[in-house]
């Protein structure tokens, strides 16, 4: 009875490690995906989406009115790398929540937007995830803007 319990003791504990790791690379890859990002890295930016990925943002305007928009990521990814040297952006993200149900995974992160060292708006980004060939991939990615609430 004591090796049963010993022994399950033993998978749990290698489970909760496993779920950890996960969640440690799930984190370790959306800080990437903002590094590149940041440094307008289309390349980069298209190897962390699986080729079907969906976007989709969440406006909310000054009188609370929200709107709903849908962006191509081959068009996300051609905005960012034309965006001018010369304007400097950095999305400063405040956290993360990650779940995960075996090859599919969700990852939020509330974040604040600045340009040129100006607050622009904040929301919350949301990534579903899917593990694509062992690894994980962004399927989706909807986002809320607004200029309320913003610290």
């Amino acid at each position: 009875m004591n090796k049963f319990f010993l022994i399950s003791f033993l998978f749990l504990c290698q489970l909760g490690y496993s779920q950890s790791s996960e969640k440690e690379n799930l984190q370790n890859l959306i800080e990437n995906f903002f590094s590149a990002f940041h440094a307008k890295d289309s390349i980069a930016l298209k190897n962390f989406a699986h080729p079907e990925i969906k976007m989709h943002s969440v406006a909310i305007d000054v009188n609370g009115k929200t709107m709903l928009s849908t962006e191509d990521y081959t068009d996300f990814l051609k905005a960012i790398a034309s965006i001018p040297e010369t304007t400097k952006f950095r999305e400063k993200l405040h956290g993360f929540k990650i779940h995960i149900n075996g090859v599919i995974a969700n990852v939020s992160t509330p974040y604040s937007f600045y340009v040129n060292g100006e607050l622009s708006h904040c929301g919350v980004n949301t990534f579903q995830l899917m593990k694509f060939k062992g690894q994980w991939k962004i399927i989706y990615l909807v986002d809320t803007r607004s200029k309320l609430g913003c610290e």
